[in-house]
């Protein structure tokens, strides 16, 4: 793929990009946007950047409305007009501050349009869906006049000082008002102000959005509808509906600065364990219209899991903890600019101790890690700061492979106590320790049970497995092979495990534009079956098995 070199004053970012991209969108999606106030159509002049590029294509007549012959000549150029085919290097001239929201690709979809007229907004209308995560909230608008996919926006949810899990969470909200007050507003906040973010990036005003779909795991909701946080400490209602319906929808509609008669929907969850991301995802991925043997799994810190054979759609949740959002582990961070997100074995060789190894394609992304022959790169390029998850997965596949992990767990004679250095910098030291890779294991065969007790429900053998949907932004970067080496994913070929990315959010997109959402929903739930692990007496079983990091063949006894 061609990169898009940004020249810093601490060095070059590279980034691969998709031809038909414009540069701005490019560089929206990483943390060096440049500023723009008009969507991109070079009206408002602001995104000048200087490139270098051997693409014939030169300045449009918007251009040359803003800049002089002068700066085009020395290379400046408005970043909302170029789209690039090839490799081109870029120095931002106009930076936008960092935001801690992240723009993400549009969507390609395009819905039937709603009638958004009834709702009396100025001008365009617009809907907001939400994904509200344990680790990560996601907002994408639509023009509900045209259907089409607007803005988008990802970032880290602030609930993280409070602690990485939902239970440790739910346990603060409980101890006080004060705590309560605090959890809710973070999330509602965060909310608003990635939707602020679009708004303003975008130049449409607020008061245009008239409709905003929800959807979440059950305790995210709980807080932000800020109902029912106490029911879940209580196992008794682990397999109960919970009600998440804000009392005062109002109340939101102010806090945002929306349409202040915008409909606003929480999606239910289905129980005190399984949230509406998991019915999103169902929706998202069509999962009820698969042939039997079609799988679901939403990695994150409480992993939902769906299994859908023919005529029901098994569903429960695995408490695999953190892990897969690179929390709980001491080298471990949430996917982000500087997180290591894929490792391989050095092909050729030991490469310069530090740089890049030769010979390859790709040579300017991948970096020698200190343990052994083997590579790594981060996201956006940047200087590392830990691994993220499919990173862990990657790492702990090599290290198998290698030796140096046995399948039990265990490092080699020749690992030194401590465990295993990765990066050895002036400033930090990355290292992978037993206790790391004990809790990776146990997050892994969370999975592994909970799959393996829905396919006894179900009267399904795992080779009767035909589709895997793998979503959360554990996924985006994940290695299909190495996860599968490990038994974090079923022996399929990869071609039959699909990484869909947040397909909770793109649920939440399709109920937003849908005339008809209740009636999606209730014919998903006529057909689901809720399992609750804690009373399933194979589970300790599988879950021992799941611990070994070998392929399902390798430690499942009923394939």
């Amino acid at each position: 793929m061609p990169l898009v070199t940004i020249k810093t004053g601490e060095g070059d970012r590279h980034i691969e990009f998709c031809p038909g991209q414009s540069l701005r969108e490019i560089l929206d999606s990483t943390s060096f946007r440049v500023r723009s106030g008009c969507r991109g159509t070079g009206a408002c002049g602001l995104c000048r950047v200087n490139v270098r590029t051997n693409d014939p294509a030169g300045p449009s007549l918007i251009e040359r409305a803003y800049l002089s012959e002068d700066q085009i000549a020395s290379g400046v150029r408005l970043a909302c007009q170029i789209k690039p085919e090839q490799d081109i290097e870029v120095t931002v001239l106009n930076r936008e501050p960092v935001s801690s929201w992240r723009a993400m690709p549009g969507a390609s979809r395009r819905f039937t349009r709603l009638a958004s007229e009834l709702l009396r907004s100025p001008g365009n209308a617009y809907g907001a869906a939400v994904d509200i995560g344990t680790t990560h909230i996601s907002v994408s608008f639509y023009d509900l006049s045209t259907g089409e996919w607007f803005a988008g926006r990802h970032g880290l949810n602030p609930q993280a000082c409070f602690g990485a899990d939902v239970v440790t969470r739910l346990i603060a909200y409980n101890e006080s008002r004060e705590a309560a007050r605090t959890l809710r507003g973070l999330i509602i906040d965060a909310i608003g102000s990635a939707a602020m973010d679009m708004a303003v990036r975008e130049g449409i005003g607020l008061e245009q959005v008239v409709k905003v779909t929800l959807v979440g795991n059950t305790a995210m909701l709980a807080v932000f509808s800020g109902r029912n946080c106490d029911l879940l400490l209580q196992p008794a209602y682990w397999m109960a509906p919970i009600g998440c319906v804000p009392e005062n929808p109002r109340e939101l509609s102010a806090t945002w600065g929306i349409h202040p008669e915008a409909i606003i929907e929480v999606v239910q969850p289905l129980a005190g364990f399984v949230g509406s991301d998991l019915l999103a995802g169902a929706v998202g991925t069509k999962l009820v219209e698969e042939e039997p043997g079609a799988l679901l799994i939403d990695f994150g810190t409480n992993s939902e899991i769906a299994l859908w054979d023919g005529e029901s759609l098994w569903v429960t949740s695995a408490a695999g903890g953190p892990a897969f959002e690179g929390c709980g582990i001491s080298c471990g961070i949430p996917g982000g600019p500087g997180a290591i997100s894929q490792v391989r074995e050095h092909p050729g060789g030991a490469g310069p101790p530090g740089g890049a190894c030769p010979n390859f394609e790709d040579v300017i992304f991948w970096n020698k890690l200190a343990c052994s022959d083997l590579e790594f790169r981060t996201i956006d390029d940047e200087r590392p700061i830990g691994l993220c998850g499919s990173g862990i997965v990657d790492l702990i596949a090599c290290l198998v492979r290698s030796g140096q992990l046995t399948s039990i767990g265990r490092f080699s004679p020749e690992v030194p106590q401590g465990g295993i250095v990765l990066l050895n910098g002036d400033r930090q030291q990355l290292r992978l320790t037993k206790k790391d890779v004990d809790i990776f294991q146990r997050a892994k065969a969370a999975i592994f049970a909970g799959v393996q007790v829905m396919l006894s429900m179900a009267k399904l053998t795992p080779g009767q497995l035909r589709r895997v949907y793998i979503g959360g932004a554990f996924g985006h970067f994940l290695n299909r092979e190495n996860a599968r080496q490990i038994g974090l994913l079923p022996d399929l070929e990869s071609n039959a495990i699909e990484l869909c990315g947040n397909f909770a959010l793109g649920g939440c997109e399709e109920l937003l534009m849908s005339e008809d959402s209740g009636k999606t929903l209730n014919k998903i739930k006529s057909k689901t079956r809720l399992i609750n692990m804690a009373q399933c007496a194979e589970f300790d079983d599988f879950f021992m098995e799941g611990l070994y990091l070998g392929t399902w063949r390798d430690c499942n006894r009923r394939w």
